[in-house]
């Protein structure tokens, strides 16, 4: 998968959230910005990422993913 492909996942799945995403067809770094992990601890917050990852990593398309989540007022610090 290409990140542009995960990109449109995430963002169908999650519009809410301000996403990016980069990687190299094997290895992801996902970057997540928004106020619904306000509140969340990080086991939470990455849960919630995974969600929609996991049948993708499942079935093999993502190999290796590193995911990175903020509130707005996290990211701007």
């Amino acid at each position: 998968m290409s990140p542009a492909e995960i990109l449109q996942i995430l963002q169908t799945e999650s519009p809410e959230v301000s996403w990016h995403v980069d990687g190299d067809g094997y290895k992801y770094e996902v970057e997540a910005v928004g106020d619904v992990f306000d509140g969340l601890n990080a086991v939470k917050r990455q849960q919630f990422v995974y969600r929609v990852l996991n049948p993708y990593i499942a079935d093999g398309r993502i190999h290796a993913v590193t995911i990175r989540t903020y509130t707005p007022a996290e990211k701007a610090e």
